[in-house]
Order: C-alpha cells, then structure tokens, then sequence
C-alpha cells in the first residue's frame, strides 16, 4: 500500500506535459487542415490512447475542454466518441455504437494473457483500495512480481521462462500507460487513474468469475494462455489504436 507520508514533489519520470512549440499555430506547407495546431495534437493523443491524463498533460486537458466540440465533430467522422471524466480530469475515445448499424472501427482489441489479466486485476484493485483512503496508488515492482509468482504452476521446471513472462506481463502495463514511473525511485511506479474508467467495476467483477474457474488451472500461466474471448477486459481491450506495420 502506498503511505501518506510518500514524496511525490518530483512526480513521474517521464516529461509532465507535451513540449508544445512557442509557435503553436505554425503548420507545415500545403497543410489544409482546420484545427489549431494545440487542437491537433490534442486529437493525435486521443487517436494514439489509450487517454490524455490531465494530472501531468495539462496543457493537452485544457485544450481537450476548450475545443471538445471540434473534437468530437473529427472524431465522430471516424465513427469514434469522446469520453471525459471531469473529476479525474480523464480523456480518451471509444467505439460509436449505433444500434442497427455496423460501423467500421479505427480500434482494435488489446487481447492480454492469463499473467497479464492477473496484473491488471491487481492494479485495479489497488488503485480501488488507495482510492478508498484518499491516497495515490502506489505500487513496487517487487509488489507486482510477488504477486504474479501465485500463478506459477507447481513442480515447473522452467523457471526462467515463467520469469520472463512476469516482466513482460509488467512491461505490457507499462506499454499500455496503466503504470507511470515514479522519479527519484528505481522501482515504484503509480498506477494510472485511468484505470479505473477503462477497467470498470463490471470487468473486474468478470473477470473475478472467470478467476474462479481458472485458477487450479495455472499451466494457462506458464503457457501465456489468453483468457476466453469476451471475459473481464472487454472495455480495455477497445482502447487500443491499430497498430498497423
């Protein structure tokens, strides 16, 4: 748990905010695009997920709450919608759904492992506990992995390649901005508020079902084995821009 006592006066590692240019209306040539240039990047943000966080993207927030009717309007041209947590001062896009209709889709599912599920699950309930207190949530790498080595199946004689999975279950998090880097420290990270609002209440309660079904079962682990189409991260998966190669 994360103590209230924890210095946070040098925030995250990673820059608080977008380096905006001093000359953020300068375009590049034959550009035909209507938006201000902050207005873009606001967009590009919202496009590339899985959330603009106003905590340390201030600038990208204000923008988000001055022009929200331009940005709905582009965002609605690619059959996406905007979604903003005033109280959490959060921002991200999600699929149109219009009933009757079959719209194509920029997003694409985000499909996570049986480790990657289990990270995910503990993130959120940590970050549901800290909440509680009125504490930021605050997680150890150490913390993550110990809770991870549960899933290890006994009598596993790779053990290696268990370990590997765990870091990558850590890394995917981390990939997926659900964890923020804590500067001044080696290995404490924040778990990001979005969390709350991309994994919902309704996920976790599923994926706690499907839990209770999987968990003698802890070769899955070990195997990487996806959790069964549908099952607890159905909202998270949606967030995720295709990325195209």
């Amino acid at each position: 748990m994360s103590s209230g006592d924890e210095d946070f006066d040098d925030d995250f590692e990673e820059p608080a905010d977008e380096d905006l240019d001093e000359n953020s209306d300068a375009t590049f040539p034959g550009d035909r695009g209507t938006l201000a240039m902050p207005t873009r990047r606001a967009l590009v943000q919202l496009l590339a997920g899985p959330s603009i966080d106003g905590s340390r993207q201030a600038k990208l927030w204000e923008t988000v709450l001055k022009d929200e009717a331009a940005l709905r309007s582009q965002l609605h041209n690619l059959f996406l919608d905007l979604v903003l947590d005033h109280d959490h001062k959060v921002a991200f896009t999600r699929k149109v759904v219009a009933e009757g209709l079959e719209l194509p889709t920029l997003l694409r599912k985000q499909n996570l492992t049986y480790l990657e599920s289990a990270l995910v699950l503990f993130l959120r309930q940590r970050l549901t506990q800290s909440e509680a207190q009125g504490e930021r949530a605050v997680i150890s790498h150490q913390e993550m992995v110990e809770h991870l080595s549960v899933y290890e199946r006994d009598k596993n004689v790779d053990h290696s390649r268990f370990e590997r999975q765990v870091e990558g279950a850590v890394e995917k998090a981390k990939k997926l901005s659900l964890l923020r880097k804590l500067r001044g420290t080696e290995d404490r990270y924040e778990v990001s508020p979005t969390l709350r609002i991309l994994f919902t209440a309704e996920d976790v309660s599923a994926l706690v079902r499907a839990y209770k079904g999987l968990v003698t079962k802890t070769e899955a682990a070990s195997e990487g084995t996806p959790l069964p189409a549908g099952v607890g991260v159905a909202t998270l998966e949606q967030e995720q821009p295709d990325e195209r190669t």
